[in-house]
């Protein structure tokens, strides 16, 4: 990072790090500190961090919540099992993320290579009976999936039954939870989070029939400040914000009982990164920086899972981040778990979305063995 003193300066105070830790992240990120360890059959463990698996303290996140999002390691799901020896589809992933500790798995789609033992497509009654055989082989359970959520609104017939088939499967698989990728909405207008709620209760009361949670999931976006009062522009629409943040805003009209949420805390830290100030309804600008924790403690139970992702300071990308392996860079997650509390109720799933590399084919499942051994080491 080719930053000046006082460009460091101000980029450690926005995203709340201290000077020591900061300068130790650039440095080892000059120094490419992040190499993957050489790839084996036996989990591949980063260095232990101070109080790691075996130290003092309560273990933040106890060894049966431990788990990670297949879309980390698709690359190794999506591989020819005929053209090479690592782990190649669900079965050998499942496998060797068994081997690593994790013991919870969250999908993100049911597709894999088609010389994979069950084929190419699994997104179905019989697929998901062999997928949940393989998960209790293992010993893994599924906990969630980034799947379908209908686009349509009111919903189309052909919707609702491809819901109701992505439940079924769901229930098949041991699900506790059933999600999307997506946020309710990409719009900054509170209408339209009004329609967004109306839909996600229809949607979560039939998951609740089918004795599932329905999730939604977050990037930067959904923590920006909602458009809601103010002059109107043009089109009809408010300018300003009341300083609510469209996901607050959405928890606040939504039924606990009917809708539930996963705090990518990654995209949370760049919220709190990039939205900073809103034009308030009288046209002053005001300051509210966003506490990703803060958030979750004050709707502890709407929280179920977690992503759990990594990142080292960037200060020319527009985000504060850079991706990086779990435990590997400077987004606090021994206070975040400490803060959140309730150790046994969530669910943090491990994900890289850049863990994939083109040049290194076992470098996800690498960096998922990292991303395990940093997770069990958090202590408070």
């Amino acid at each position: 990072m080719n930053n000046t003193p006082d460009t460091d300066d101000q980029l450690r105070r926005t995203l709340g790090i201290g000077r020591r830790r900061f300068l130790s992240t650039c440095t080892a990120v000059t120094a490419g500190a992040i190499a993957a360890p050489a790839f084996g059959a036996s989990p591949v463990q980063a260095a232990p961090r101070p109080g790691g698996e075996h130290g003092k303290g309560q273990v933040l996140v106890p060894a049966d919540k431990r788990g990670i999002i297949l879309y980390t390691v698709r690359d190794a799901v999506g591989r020819d099992p005929q053209s090479t020896s690592l782990p190649s589809g669900f079965r050998e992933v499942f496998e060797q993320l068994a081997r690593f500790g994790y013991q919870q798995v969250e999908f993100a789609g049911y597709g894999q290579h088609a010389n994979a033992p069950g084929g190419a497509n699994l997104e179905s009654v019989e697929g998901a009976k062999q997928l949940r055989r393989w998960l209790d082989d293992y010993g893994l359970r599924a906990q969630g999936n980034h799947g379908f959520i209908p686009g349509s609104w009111p919903l189309s017939s052909t919707d609702l039954d491809t819901f109701k088939k992505h439940l079924e499967i769901a229930n098949i698989l041991g699900m506790a939870h059933v999600g999307t990728g997506g946020d309710p909405t990409g719009s900054a207008y509170k209408a339209d989070w009004d329609v967004a709620a109306d839909k996600w209760h229809a949607l979560g009361e039939l998951a609740r029939r089918a004795g599932l949670k329905l999730y939604t999931h977050n990037h930067d976006a959904a923590y920006g400040f909602l458009l809601d009062g103010g002059p109107l522009d043009a089109q009809g629409r408010p300018t300003r914000s009341s300083g609510i943040r469209k996901l607050e805003y959405f928890l606040s009209i939504t039924d606990p009982k009917l809708v539930w949420l996963e705090m990518d805390i990654f995209w949370a830290h760049v919220a709190q990164y990039k939205f900073r100030t809103y034009t308030a309804h009288d046209g002053s600008t005001q300051t509210d920086i966003f506490d990703p924790a803060g958030l979750v403690t004050r709707h502890d139970k709407r929280y179920p899972l977690f992503h759990a992702k990594d990142g080292v300071v960037n200060a020319t990308n527009g985000m504060g981040y850079d991706m990086v392996p779990f435990g590997t860079g400077v987004i606090d997650y021994r206070t975040f778990f400490s803060r959140v509390g309730h150790r046994n109720y969530h669910n943090p799933m491990v994900e890289q979305d850049n863990a994939p590399s083109s040049t290194s084919p076992g470098q996800s499942l690498e960096h998922a063995a990292i991303g395990y051994r940093n997770l069990a080491a958090l202590r408070r």
